[in-house]
C-alpha cells in the first residue's frame, strides 16, 4: 500500500516522542555516539507537519554503526543504508504509516550535519517562513495524499532556498567545536602508569582555526587538562588569540576549565575575558571566561 501523505498541525508530545525514543537510540549506538538531535519538521514549535519523528546521530565511526543493524531491528527499525545520500545511514520505523526515521551522519560529514541545525534553527527564529512552509506543505499533502514522491518534489525548491538562507545566516561554530571535541574522547589504559582521553577539548581561535586535545592522568603529578594540551596545540601553530573553548566529558557532558587553565587563558591574550564557554550544547548556552575568572595582572598589559 502507498505511504499516505497526511499533514497535522504541531503536536506538542513530538518532543516527548523524541526524548523516548533518543534513549533507545544512544543506547544502541553507545559510546561511538557523539551527538544526537531532533531534527525535521516535528522539531520545530509550532510548524505543521507529517507526525514522523526525525532523529540525527553524529558518530565517530560509520563502520562501527553498521555493527548496529540487528540491535535497531529489534525495535523496529528497517535499515535503508545510504538511501540516496552519500555517508548517511537510514533507517526508518513503522512501515507505511511511518513514526520514525534516523539519519546517522560521521563526526567528519559537516556538510550534512549542519544543514540540518541550520534548517531547522532559521525555521525557528523566522516564523513568517515556518508559517509559509506549513501553508505549502498542507496544500501538498491535499494534492499528493498517497504521493510521497510528488508531495516531497512539491517543496523542494522551497526547502533547498531556505536551507541556502539558513546556511548562510547559521553560526555553526558551537556544533563544530562539541562534534571535533566528541571524537577524540575515548577513555584508554596507556600504561600501568597513565590513563588518557575521558575528557576533550576544543579551542577555536581569532583566526577561525579549531585546535583540540585530550586530558590525561598519570600515576605522578605530570598528567594534563585536555583544554591545557589544546592550547598547547594552538601555541605550537604560533597562535594565542582564543575566542570559543567547548570541554567536553565522557557522558557528553560539559564542564568548565579548572582553574589553573582560566589563569593560563587570561595571560595568553588581554581580551581573554571575552572568550565565550559552552555550558550548555543543545541550547548553545555560554559563559565569558571573564565571569569565572578574577584577574590580577590587567594592568600588565599598558606596560
Amino acid at each position: 500500500m502507498p505511504q499516505r501523505v497526511f499533514v497535522s498541525d504541531y503536536d506538542s508530545s513530538w518532543p516527548k516522542k523524541y526524548r523516548k525514543e533518543r534513549s533507545l537510540v544512544s543506547r544502541i549506538l553507545g559510546n561511538n555516539l557523539i551527538a544526537i538531535y531532533h531534527i525535521g519538521s516535528t522539531s520545530v514549535s509550532g510548524l505543521a507537519a507529517k507526525p514522523i519523528i526525525d532523529i540525527m546521530a553524529v558518530v565517530r565511526s560509520l563502520a562501527e554503526a553498521d555493527g548496529t543493524e540487528k540491535a535497531f531491528a529489534a525495535i523496529g527499525y528497517e535499515w535503508l543504508g545510504e538511501y540516496g545520500i552519500d555517508g548517511r545511514r537510514y533507517l526508518r520505523k513503522g512501515g507505511d504509516e511511518r513514526t520514525h526515521q534516523i539519519h546517522i551522519f560521521q563526526a567528519d560529514d559537516s556538510g550534512n550535519i549542519i544543514r540540518h541545525l541550520a534548517f531547522r534553527s532559521y525555521l525557528e527564529k523566522h516564523r513568517d517562513v515556518l508559517d509559509e512552509y506549513a501553508a505549502l506543505k498542507k496544500e501538498l499533502a491535499l494534492h499528493f495524499p498517497y504521493d510521497i514522491d510528488g508531495y516531497c518534489d512539491g517543496k523542494d525548491s522551497f526547502v533547498r532556498s531556505v536551507e541556502k538562507a539558513a546556511l548562510a545566516e547559521y553560526d555553526s561554530s558551537w556544533d563544530r567545536l562539541y562534534i571535533e571535541a566528541g571524537k577524540h574522547l575515548e577513555s584508554r589504559i596507556v600504561s600501568p602508569f597513565v590513563e588518557s582521553g575521558s575528557v576533550a577539548a576544543a579551542i577555536l581561535t581569532e583566526s577561525g582555526k579549531i585546535f583540540s586535545g585530550i586530558c590525561f592522568d598519570t600515576a605522578c603529578s605530570l598528567g594534563m587538562c585536555a583544554e591545557r594540551n589544546a592550547i598547547g596545540n594552538m601555541l605550537t601553530a604560533g597562535e594565542n588569540h582564543i575566542r570559543k573553548l567547548v570541554v567536553v566529558m565522557e557522558n557528553g557532558e560539559l564542564s568548565w576549565p579548572c582553574g589553573s587553565c582560566r589563569e593560563l587563558m587570561m595571560q595568553l591574550d588581554e581580551n581573554a575575558a571575552d572568550i565565550e564557554i559552552l555550558v550548555d550544547y543543545y541550547k548553545h548556552r555560554t559563559i565569558s571566561l571573564g565571569k569565572l575568572q578574577k584577574w590580577w595582572g590587567k594592568e600588565r598589559w599598558a606596560l
